[in-house]
């Protein structure tokens, strides 16, 4: 979701008294986008943190901006439905990428698929249906807007209210991550941070998926994740059904440099 309800207003008691999150929060509840309490800026109608580090196209160099991921000729061809601009953007070092497509530029329903990158070329495992923002895409994310960010972006950390099913990402098990109130489509929010996986846009990389730094600024957006689908558009997250979030956590490799691809099919096919 795009600000936080996937980034729902959430009520976090994280630190300082409520610090909404700008990638996860949805109507009336904490999130992860925007909205979501002193540890990520949630702008979801979930939970999600809005950190760019390699939006498609690449974001001039900002002070304090995670760096745009440069393209390499390297990178083996066949990621389907990925265009060579979106392709040059992936790091060379990357051999898992989670693509999120979205159905349009507009729509808040989006499809996951994880590959691997292999000798011969990617590999892909499950597929999944997923959830985006409420309105859909967007290249210029910013709080509130209410569109998730398209482009490439690393997958370093990772929480969640349970405790940690067995990844191999960094994981902060936290109270922080609880979250009430109601979606955009009046569904229920709770246990949508039970496991999230932070998508560094405007984050720092290396800590908790709650940490507040905005390298970007507060109006580009913050605390865009990954997290558990509540049955509804989120403020700037992604969101899968619960047992698919615990199956990327637990596939998730620090050791292949996992980015995220994200975007709606038009934009990322460039």
């Amino acid at each position: 979701m795009r600000s936080p309800v996937f980034c729902i207003r959430l009520s976090i008691a994280c630190g300082a008294a409520v610090s909404m999150l700008s990638g996860c929060a949805t109507a009336g509840g904490p999130g992860p986008t925007d909205q979501v309490v002193v540890a990520a800026d949630g702008e979801d109608a979930n939970a999600s943190a809005d950190s760019p580090q390699a939006v498609v196209p690449p974001p001039a160099d900002t002070a304090g901006s995670a760096s745009a991921h440069k393209g390499t000729a390297s990178v083996p061809a066949g990621l389907p439905g990925v265009g060579p601009q979106t392709s040059a953007s992936i790091p060379e070092e990357s051999r898992q990428v989670v693509l999120v497509t979205g159905n349009g530029v507009n729509s808040s329903e989006s499809t996951v698929v994880l590959y691997d990158r292999t000798a011969s070329g990617w590999q892909a495992g499950s597929v999944w249906k997923a959830h985006n923002a409420l309105k859909g895409w967007t290249e210029d994310h910013h709080l509130d807007d209410l569109r998730s960010p398209i482009g490439v972006f690393e997958l370093t950390d990772a929480g969640g209210l349970l405790p940690d099913p067995g990844s191999r990402l960094p994981y902060s098990r936290s109270d922080a991550f609880t979250i009430g109130g109601t979606g955009f489509a009046g569904e229920s929010l709770a246990g949508s941070f039970d496991y999230v996986v932070a998508i560094n846009y405007n984050r720092k990389a290396g800590t908790s998926p709650l940490d507040w730094t905005r390298p970007l600024g507060a109006e580009r957006g913050g605390g865009i994740w990954l997290h558990v689908d509540h049955g509804g558009p989120t403020h700037a997250c992604v969101s899968l059904e619960k047992a698919h979030m615990k199956a990327l956590l637990l596939a998730l490799d620090p050791g292949r440099r996992p980015v995220i691809v994200m975007g709606d099919a038009g934009s990322l096919a460039r």
